[in-house]
């Protein structure tokens, strides 16, 4: 009992998100070069991306999606200073642009690089229900963060659940003094915040992006993102079911939530991961996190080993990590609290209980096929286990959450595993999933043929499950 005064409840301090459809943002430039960071930022930025230059597009054309009513903005660009091949297509662009800006007052405009110069043709923007923003070259900065920052801050409102997502990261790395990554897959969107504690008490480091493309269930899947969910699959299916199958997903998201249904989500959400991950190949982990935290409600029809695996499988990186599970989805409404040391304080005070361990994952890379790899003992409080390394293959020890242990690995010959080497005592912490030990190639390999990948996967999948399929 927490002894509130009934009366009085609504005094009581309390923090709320929430997650948004992403809007639709038209990128245009002169050219297909300058384009594609254009593009690439307002990608991880939460926005829906529609990009056309005008090398591959006719002007008639581009104004159409200008004045497209389902873009909610546009963002034009160039480098600062524009390349060779821009400068005689830029006055064009500009106009091009700017009668569009002329027909959509009620849309915002962004102005990126050398495109600034041509504000004049904007007017004083007096007549303008939004803004005409003005924003650094798609190439200023580390990886062009400025124009990033620019375009997420217009793409999702305060409160948005997973902007504080990312700040709740960065909270628990300073708290835990561990790196961490979080990977959310939902509905509409996928996040992945990589934070790191600060050196000596200062700041922490955070990198986040707000994928829409990795949303568990597109609005619209287009062959690229059918292919790769068939490509996860288990099930014996073709693309046509695969299809119907996001459709359903995406217009009744929890319905069949068990046994072929609970494998088709999974599928779902590893390629969702595949496509978030593509989508930011700029955020350095340097080296593997010391914990990875699943979020979104996608994982919560399956067993522990099973989201540690699917992660797995598309991270693919050597190292070791420890997973958790965000089970009650209390990370983002906790990042939400505006104050850092309150934020801080109650993260650390209810650090035991906030994320359900998911275990560790062991992942060495350069094993050699057709032969024993070598041998794994695993000591613990409960006594000592031994394993032999089989190439190729996924070992599963049991370590409840709570424990922990020393995984001792020797090997025939030199692996990747954080550093190179042939023996490595790792410190590994027991969760729902126990320890997982990855014996599969870096990066995962798997069949050309539907029926053999679906079959590899399915075996390497079964064991995980427990029966929770059936």
């Amino acid at each position: 009992m927490l002894g509130l005064d009934q009366g009085r409840s609504g005094t009581v301090p309390t923090v709320a998100v929430r997650s948004h459809p992403p809007r639709r943002l038209a990128v245009v430039a002169v050219t297909e070069r300058a384009l594609a960071p254009l593009a690439a930022a307002a990608a991880r930025s939460g926005w829906l991306v529609s990009a056309v230059s005008a090398e591959t597009t006719e002007p008639l054309a581009m104004s159409r999606l200008l004045l497209e009513p389902t873009v909610d903005a546009v963002l034009a660009g160039a480098g600062d200073p524009p390349g060779g091949d821009e400068r005689s297509g830029l006055d064009e662009l500009a106009l091009v642009v700017a009668a569009a800006a002329e027909r959509r007052s009620e849309t915002t405009f962004v102005l990126a690089g050398a495109l600034t110069d041509g504000l004049a043709r904007f007017g004083d923007g007096h007549d303008r229900a939004a803004e005409v923003v003005l924003a650094p070259a798609a190439a200023t900065g580390p990886g062009g963060a400025p124009l990033r920052d620019l375009l997420t801050a217009l793409a999702m409102p305060a409160g948005e659940s997973r902007l504080a997502l990312g700040v709740a990261a960065a909270t628990l790395a300073d708290v835990l003094d561990r790196r961490v990554e979080i990977v959310e897959i939902g509905h509409d969107a996928g996040l992945r915040a990589v934070a790191a504690p600060g050196a000596g008490g200062g700041s922490s480091s955070l990198d986040a992006a707000v994928v829409a493309a990795a949303a568990l269930a597109p609005a619209d899947p287009d062959d690229a993102v059918i292919d790769r969910v068939l490509g996860w699959s288990t099930l014996p299916t073709d693309r046509h079911r695969v299809r119907d199958g996001m459709r359903e997903l995406r217009i009744v998201p929890w319905a069949d939530a068990s046994g072929d249904g609970a494998a088709f989500r999974l599928a779902a959400a590893r390629a969702a991961v595949g496509r978030l991950i593509e989508a930011t190949p700029d955020i350095d982990l340097a080296g593997p996190p010391d914990l990875v935290v699943a979020a979104g409600g996608t994982w919560a029809v399956a067993p522990a080993p099973v989201v540690a695996l699917a992660l797995a499988d598309v991270l693919r990186r050597p190292g070791a990590s420890q997973y958790a599970l965000d089970h009650a989805a209390l990370l983002a409404p906790l990042g939400a609290i505006p104050d850092p040391v309150e934020r801080a304080a109650v993260l650390a005070d209810i650090a035991d209980d906030l994320l359900a361990p998911l275990g560790s994952v062991v992942t060495p890379a350069g094993l050699r096929p057709g032969r024993a790899a070598g041998r794994l003992v695993v000591h613990a409080a409960g006594g000592t286990s031994e394993v032999e390394l089989v190439p190729g293959g996924l070992e599963l020890i049991d370590l409840a959450p709570g424990e922990t242990a020393v995984a001792e690995f020797r090997f025939r010959d030199t692996v990747r595993l954080g550093t190179r080497g042939r023996h490595f005592a790792i410190d590994v912490a027991g969760g729902l999933g126990g320890l997982l030990v990855d014996l599969r190639d870096v990066p995962l390999r798997l069949p050309d043929r539907h029926d053999r990948r679906r079959e590899q996967l399915d075996a390497w999948q079964s064991a995980m499950w427990g029966g929770a399929r059936s």
